[in-house]
């Protein structure tokens, strides 16, 4: 962790789901944030929001862009460093989701760029800004280690960011590097994953907030969890 009295995160996909509910967590514990998300409108609703209860920096933007990236390794070197970095922005794909076979794979190759390729970009970019200590949260799925039908791209895309986030806590024993299954949730992405179906019944991304906080709060070691089986104790 750096030295600043208090610890700044960066969280991406921040204007809705789990990384609004986490911003507003930290928020209210202390930490200074720098969040991005691709609709301008949306996120300047979060700055706003959040301004009153700590420092926030808002880029929009689309964390698949190399501008955008150094954009937000600026913001965190203004910041004096960063303590944690979540990358949180995904794409689902089609919506309903083909089947491999019949996989645009043109979209594929969207997917992947937006759920493996960016968020090592990312890191990439902060690697000066990222101290000893540092934790990188990297959202990934059941469907990255489960063969769900329909679930090829999007889950494929996952199993590449949980071994892209293997490697790196192999190779970077100064950080805490961790791959997070947060669940089913009531999210937007979630609907769109099952059109026309009741989610009601799934959680809020706030039930998924606390095994995050665990992560960044606790030490312990780079790995994959799940995010309800974590505690804060």
């Amino acid at each position: 962790m750096n030295a600043q009295s208090k610890r700044t995160a960066i969280i991406t996909g921040a204007s809705r789901g789990l990384g609004w509910a986490l911003a507003q967590t930290l928020a209210d514990a202390g930490w200074n944030l720098i969040v991005d998300a691709r609709g301008t409108q949306a996120l300047e609703e979060v700055r706003v929001a959040l301004a009153s209860r700590t420092q926030v920096a808002a880029i929009p933007g689309d964390v698949t862009d190399p501008a955008h990236c150094r954009a937000l390794a600026e913001a965190a070197d203004e910041s004096g460093g960063v303590d944690a970095l979540v990358n949180n922005a995904g794409a689902l794909g089609p919506s309903p989701q083909p089947r491999l076979i019949d996989y645009p794979l043109e979209v594929l190759e969207q997917v992947y760029r937006t759920n493996a390729f960016a968020p090592l970009r990312l890191v990439q970019a902060l690697r000066h800004q990222l101290g000893r200590g540092a934790r990188i949260i990297n959202i990934t799925s059941d469907a990255a280690v489960q063969g769900y039908e329909g679930w090829g791209g999007y889950g494929s895309s996952k199993a590449a960011l949980e071994q892209l986030s293997h490697v790196l806590a192999a190779e970077h024993p100064e950080w805490k590097v961790y791959w997070v299954d947060p669940g089913d949730m009531r999210t937007a992405m979630h609907q769109a994953a099952f059109p026309g179906e009741d989610i009601s019944d799934r959680p809020l991304p706030e039930e998924s907030v606390r095994g995050l906080i665990a992560l960044l709060e606790g030490d312990l070691s780079s790995g994959r969890y799940q995010t309800r089986g974590l505690t804060n104790s």
